[in-house]
């Protein structure tokens, strides 16, 4: 079976996107998944209230290296299936996807804008759980073989789960 392609985008990928990218690598094998940025705002590095929550969960950090979106859409670029922006400012910003995959909306704060270290990794926490908790249903969706507009349905209502 193919494996479901996904992209995660937040405006530095330094923290949210590269929270979502190891939960879901951790949490099923069905899945490429993969993390970009905005062009011209990628972090040098892993924001550290990012590191710390995945250790506190015992995930590891992700095989790849920090990216700009530009990275998907150049041509064979890894195809995506599922675009999810978890940053609001950015989604009216975003490219053309090559392949046109279905896109969904899951906003989370910007928690690497946060300047106390202590407040930061806490919402660092606060986060990676609320995404595992999508996550968590995201892997169980029957993904292959169903209606498209279904399945976009199912990955958009998820961005409602408190």
């Amino acid at each position: 079976m193919q494996k479901i392609g996904v992209v995660f985008v937040s405006r530095r990928n330094s923290l949210r996107s590269v929270l979502a990218e190891a939960c879901l690598l951790h949490l099923s094998q069905r899945f490429s998944v993969r993390s970009c940025g905005r062009p011209g705002e990628i972090a040098r590095s892993v924001h550290p209230a990012a590191l710390g929550a995945l250790g506190s969960a015992s995930i590891p950090l992700p095989p790849t290296a920090l990216r700009s979106w530009d990275e998907f859409t150049r041509s064979g670029a890894p195809r995506a299936d599922l675009v999810i922006t978890l940053d609001a400012s950015i989604e009216p910003l975003q490219p053309r996807w090559p392949g046109q995959p279905d896109a969904a909306l899951w906003p989370y704060p910007d928690v690497a804008a946060i300047d106390n270290a202590e407040e930061a990794a806490h919402a660092a926490i606060q986060t990676l759980f609320s995404l595992r908790r999508r996550l968590e249903l995201l892997v169980n969706l029957p993904l292959h073989g169903l209606d498209r507009a279904a399945v976009r349905a199912d990955v958009r209502d998820l961005a409602h789960l408190n």
